[in-house]
């Protein structure tokens, strides 16, 4: 007979920063009862995922298995925890259970894409908990970016799982609660079973400092600036959005912000009560009539988003509002790697416009949301669980985290996404790998990592197209030479004559040269084709394009 254990299977966010989403189970062996904390995206580059809106996990194993699920925890409201539940929430249909303002902001997105906003739950805080099967789960508050962050306290038959979601020790977050360690150490006082922690910062070896601490920097900086003042953070950091607009208030600025992400954020911290002493903000049309030396503008845009306002701002105007020469933009935020491109050429257009740019490199304006080393190191310390999972990481982030945990006694283990392990014994053991991987949303629709869509999109990229046409008659016989269209491509090659004439000519020829079994016989020629396209481009202009052949047959 099967004995019961404990599982844990990530799915998202384990061998990358993002796309979290994580899987637990208790029962025997393929019968187990499952929760899932989170469902995030991550987000495309043009390098990988051209034209890709969004990049969601690969949930096929847990839809195999949806009449075993029990419901979904929402740790926060950032994307890459809940930015897939509009997309992927109906492929599951139960219960979600997230705090006020999480659910706010969950809400919308089920909404946006005609979910059943009516199966989320508003849930109170530890210790009150949610009955999921054979789970209990609590909301424990802890800080983090953006506000009302929890860690999940899980309670199976196996013993107490803490699951941290994203977090740092911070006892002055601005807005939100502070981290209470008398309050977490009330949870760990009867033994911890696992930790399953968040792994980012792991390579940074100070200790983090506390959202309080850039004020007083952020109010130094826009008091001493002459002319307009521009300032990006992300939207969710409500907390920045609140110094930063108290820093422009208190130096006699008008504040306005701009950008849908933005307001979104103020107005759903508003209405759920998260944050009471906002101040009024003026809008853009307003912000055209205030004197420029009297305007402080908060925006979006601070990873370089091409349609986000602080892109449009650097390549000209944003709603009527232009940057010029002696005003200053300011970036609180960390880039996130991948996103420097973006970055760098938004600073490059400023200082075209001779727009004074302050970056973070000093650390003075923006702090992460994330536990450092030590923090991490002092919340094993906090927790003393009998074993340790690391989560949200990429691979080397994981592994560090693993071997800290190690060298304290802690027994560890690297669990990338499709890694189950069972927390049944003392150590976190390795027992079975399942496919996982990546949807993508494309335009309106979900296609699969392998559909190749992508792949086929990034070849076009890479090769560029050539689409030929051929018409031929009742007798099989060509109605004229093929004709070609080309793009992303060189129009004149190697012999001086036009690519596409090239192409024209070298095509007819191998029609006529072909025998009549490779004329009536579609693919025959189109492989024919296909090969004399290639063979031209390769002679004339050293490329082999993606080729398209259209035969088009009279009868």
């Amino acid at each position: 007979m099967k004995t019961e254990r404990l599982i844990y299977l990530p799915l998202g966010g384990s061998g990358e920063v993002g796309m979290n989403a994580y899987v637990y189970g208790w029962g025997r062996e393929g019968e187990e009862r499952l929760i899932l904390v989170d469902l995030g995206v991550t987000f495309p580059d043009m390098d990988g995922t051209p034209g890709v809106d969004l990049i969601l996990p690969d949930i096929t194993w847990l839809k195999e298995r949806a009449d075993r699920l029990e419901a979904i925890f929402l740790t926060h409201g950032h994307e890459d925890h809940i930015g897939a539940l509009g997309h992927l929430w109906k492929e599951l249909r139960v219960p979600m259970h997230a705090r006020i303002f999480t659910a706010a902001l969950s809400r919308r997105k089920l909404e946006e894409q005609g979910g059943d906003s009516s199966a989320l739950n508003v849930a109170d805080v530890w210790p009150a908990q949610v009955e999921a099967g054979p789970f209990r789960v609590g909301f424990l508050p802890v800080s983090h970016s953006i506000p009302e962050s929890s860690a999940l306290v899980i309670d199976t038959p196996a013993g107490r799982v803490v699951h941290t979601g994203d977090f740092k020790l911070d006892g002055s977050p601005v807005v939100g609660e502070a981290f209470d360690p008398e309050l977490w150490r009330s949870v760990a006082k009867d033994g911890i079973k696992a930790l399953v922690c968040d792994s980012t910062n792991i390579h940074n070896t100070h200790p983090g400092r506390s959202e309080a601490t850039v004020g007083p920097n952020i109010r130094e900086l826009v008091a001493g600036a002459s002319g307009m003042v521009v300032a990006t953070t992300f939207a969710s950091n409500v907390a920045r959005v609140k110094t930063l607009a108290e820093a422009g208030i208190a130096a006699g600025r008008s504040v306005c912000l701009l950008g849908r992400a933005m307001q979104r954020m103020v107005a759903v911290s508003r209405e759920t009560g998260v944050v009471d002493d906002l101040p009024n903000f003026i809008t853009a049309e307003e912000a055209t009539d205030v004197p420029r030396e009297s305007l402080m503008l908060i925006v979006t845009g601070s990873q370089g988003e091409r349609r986000a306002a602080s892109a449009q701002l650097s390549r000209g105007k944003y709603l009527g509002l232009k940057m010029a020469e002696g005003d200053m933009f300011l970036f609180s935020s960390k880039t996130i790697p991948g996103n420097e491109a973006g970055v760098i050429q938004i600073m490059n257009n400023f200082s075209e416009l001779g727009v004074d740019v302050v970056d973070d490199s000093s650390g003075d304006y923006h702090v992460s949301g994330h536990a450092n080393r030590p923090d991490l190191e002092a919340m094993h310390d906090l927790m003393r669980p009998s074993m340790l999972v690391p989560m949200h990481g990429e691979h080397r982030m994981l592994r560090r985290h693993a071997e800290v945990a190690s060298a304290k006694g802690i027994p560890s283990v690297v669990a990338v996404n499709g890694t189950m392990l069972s927390l049944s014994g003392d150590a976190p053991e390795v027992i079975d790998h399942v496919e996982t991987g990546r949807t993508y949303l494309d335009g309106s629709v979900l296609v699969g990592a392998l559909d190749g869509v992508v792949r086929g999109r990034m070849r076009m990229a890479l090769n560029g197209l050539v689409v030929l046409t051929v018409l031929l008659d009742e007798n099989d016989a060509p109605l004229g030479d093929p004709w070609a269209e080309i793009m992303g491509l060189a129009e004149t090659g190697r012999s001086g004559a036009p690519l596409v004439e090239r192409i024209e000519e070298q095509t007819a020829a191998a029609i006529g040269r072909a025998e009549n079994k490779t004329i009536i016989d579609d693919d025959k020629l189109d492989e024919l084709l296909r090969r004399s396209v290639r063979q031209v481009c390769a002679e004339e202009i050293g490329r082999k394009p993606e080729v398209i052949v259209v035969v088009s047959r009279l009868t």
